[in-house]
C-alpha cells in the first residue's frame, strides 16, 4: 500500500504515468505464475528478472502488427475503411497506433514506416508532404510517450524515407525510435549517407545489419533493437543477470557447470509458465481484434530469453587484470559463458513458440535503471573501450552472432564525424561484413542520447533531475541509468 501511495501523491508523475503505474501495481498484487522454490530463490537474489512485466501477464510483452495488411484491407473493429489518400492514411494509422497494446501500454512498433507512406504520396509536393509528415511525428511524440516505440525505413530509398529523415534531423524528438534496415544490395549510399548525417544530429535511426537479421520472412524492429516477426512478437522477455549469479561464487567450474544450468533452467521454466497463461488463460487471443482480423497471428510469437551483463561475469573470472574487450583469456571466458546460453535456449523446448521452432531465442538485454556496476548485454563496459573503433567492432561481430532477437553498439562521434558521413558508412560496411548485426551513433555535442537502446534528451534528464515533471516514461528510466552508467563517459570516437 505505501508504493500506491507514493504513486497517487507523486509530484513528479503526470496524470497519464500514474495510471500506468497504478495499473501496474494492480496486476502485482495477483501471483498467477507459480515459482518453485528454486526459481523464488533466484528472482530474490536478482539472478533472474522479468523487467517488471507483472505477476499475472494479460497481453504479450511485445506485439509487431502487420500494419501494411490493415492499409489494404481495413480495421473493422474500429471501423476504418482502408485509406485512399494521404491524409486518410495518417488518421487511420493514428488512430489504430492508440489500440496496440503492450508491456508499456503504448505501441512498440509502428511498422516500416516509409513503406507505408510511399504510395500515397505520388504526385503531392515534397513541401505538403514535409508538413502533414511532421504534423503526424509531433502527434506521435507527445501521445506516445515512451521511447519503447519504433519505427523502421528502408532497405530501399525511398522519397517517404528521405523525408522522415529530413524532418527528423530538425525535430530531434525521441519517438519514434527509428531504424534504417540496411543492405548492401539494395540501400544506396547517399540514404545511408542521410541516415548517418541524421543520426549525428538526433541520435536516430540506428543501422540495422539486414541480411544477418532476416530471422524471418518478415521481421520488424521494435523497442530498444528487438529482432521479431511482423503479424507476431514476443509474449515475453526475462533475463539472467549474469554478474548477480556470479556473486555467487568464486569457482568458474561452478557458476558454469552447476549454477548457470540451474538458474537458465529456472528461467526457462518461469517463461513457459508466463506463455501458458497468455495463451491459454488470459483470453488475448481469443478476444482481441489484431487476432480477430488478422493482423497478428499466435503461431507467429515467440519468447525473448535475454542476458545482461556478460562483461561482468568474465571480468570476475578472468585472470587478473584481463578484462572483456580487450584480453583474449578473458573474452575467451565470455564466449563459453554466451555459448553456454546459446545451447541451451537451443534445447529447451517452448510452448507455442512455433515460429521459433519452440525455442527461446536470445536477446542481448539493455538494462534498467537499478542496474548498477552492470553493463548492457553483451556490451563492453564503459571505460573499457579499446582504443580503435576497429578492435571494438571486431570484438561485437564475435559475439552478435549468437544472439538472433536484438544487440547492437553505441558508438559517439566527435562533432567533426558530421563533415564526413562517407567514413563512417564504410566502417558500417566492414562491420557488417564482420557479422555485427546492429550499431546506433550519436555526436558528442547533441542533446538527444541513446541510454541503452532508446532516446532520451539530456535536456529532459535535467529537468527530471530537478524535480520537475517531464512528458517521456523513459525519461525517469533514463535519468538514473545516464548517472549511474557514466554514459557521459562513452569512448568518442573520430573520423
Amino acid at each position: 500500500m505505501a508504493d500506491i501511495y507514493s504513486i497517487v501523491t507523486s509530484r513528479k508523475l503526470t496524470y497519464e504515468q500514474k495510471l500506468n503505474a497504478l495499473a501496474h501495481a494492480a496486476e502485482d498484487t495477483l501471483e498467477v505464475i507459480p515459482k518453485p522454490e528454486r526459481t523464488r530463490y533466484y528472482f530474490e537474489k536478482g539472478v533472474i528478472c522479468n523487467l517488471n512485466e507483472g505477476q499475472a501477464p494479460y497481453r504479450p510483452r511485445y506485439i509487431m502488427p502487420d500494419y501494411a495488411k490493415a492499409v489494404k484491407n481495413g480495421v473493422r473493429f474500429l471501423e476504418l475503411e482502408p485509406p485512399t489518400d494521404f491524409d486518410e492514411l495518417l488518421t487511420f494509422l493514428q488512430i489504430l497506433y492508440r489500440h496496440v497494446p503492450s508491456i508499456t501500454t503504448y505501441p512498440v512498433y509502428l511498422g516500416d514506416l516509409d513503406q507505408l507512406i510511399e504510395p500515397f504520396i505520388e504526385g503531392i509536393p515534397d513541401d505538403v508532404v514535409e508538413k502533414k509528415l511532421r504534423l503526424f511525428l509531433l502527434y506521435l511524440d507527445r501521445t506516445i510517450t515512451d521511447s519503447f516505440c519504433h519505427a523502421n525505413i528502408g532497405p530501399r530509398e525511398t522519397r517517404a524515407g528521405r523525408i522522415l529523415l529530413k524532418i527528423e534531423r530538425s525535430i530531434q524528438q525521441a519517438v519514434p525510435n527509428l531504424t534504417l534496415k540496411y543492405d548492401p544490395e539494395l540501400t544506396s549510399d547517399s540514404f545511408a549517407e542521410e541516415a548517418i548525417l541524421t543520426s549525428l544530429y538526433s541520435a536516430n535511426p540506428a543501422i540495422c545489419n539486414d541480411p544477418a537479421n532476416r530471422v524471418y520472412d518478415h521481421y520488424g524492429i521494435s523497442s530498444c533493437y528487438n529482432i521479431l516477426p511482423v503479424a507476431g512478437g514476443s509474449y515475453t522477455l526475462t533475463r539472467i543477470v549474469l554478474p548477480r549469479l556470479a556473486e555467487l561464487t568464486d569457482s568458474y567450474d561452478e557458476f558454469l557447470h552447476v549454477l548457470l544450468p540451474e538458474a537458465l533452467r529456472c528461467m526457462a521454466d518461469n517463461m513457459s509458465e508466463r506463455i501458458r497463461f497468455i495463451v491459454e488463460k488470459s483470453g488475448f487471443f481469443e478476444s482481441h481484434f489484431l487476432v480477430k482480423e488478422g493482423l497478428i497471428e499466435r503461431d507467429r510469437f515467440t519468447a525473448m530469453f535475454g542476458l545482461v551483463g556478460l562483461a561482468e561475469a568474465a571480468n570476475k573470472f578472468a585472470p587478473e587484470g584481463k578484462k572483456y574487450g580487450n584480453d583474449k583469456e578473458a573474452d575467451d571466458i565470455a564466449e563459453e559463458i554466451l555459448a553456454a546460453i546459446s545451447d541451451f535456449a537451443g534445447a529447451y523446448e517452448a510452448p507455442y513458440c512455433d515460429i521459433s521452432d519452440h525455442r527461446l531465442l536470445l536477446h542481448a538485454q539493455v538494462g534498467i535503471d537499478t542496474d548498477y556496476g552492470i553493463t548492457s548485454g553483451i556490451r563492453i563496459p564503459i571505460g573499457d573501450e579499446p582504443e580503435s573503433i576497429y578492435d571494438h567492432l571486431r570484438h561485437s561481430a564475435r559475439f552478435h552472432r549468437y544472439i538472433p532477437t536484438g544487440c547492437s553498439d553505441i558508438i559517439p562521434f566527435d562533432v567533426t564525424g558530421k563533415q564526413n558521413p562517407a567514413a563512417i558508412l564504410d566502417i558500417v560496411k566492414g562491420a557488417f561484413r564482420l557479422g555485427q548485426k546492429y550499431v546506433a551513433f550519436y555526436a558528442s555535442d547533441s542533446d538527444m542520447v541513446r541510454i541503452t537502446g532508446y532516446l532520451v534528451k539530456r535536456s529532459e534528464i535535467e529537468k527530471w533531475n530537478k524535480g520537475e515533471q517531464v512528458l517521456q516514461n523513459t525519461t525517469q528510466l533514463g535519468a538514473p541509468t545516464y548517472a549511474s552508467a557514466h554514459l557521459q563517459d562513452r569512448k568518442v570516437r573520430g573520423v
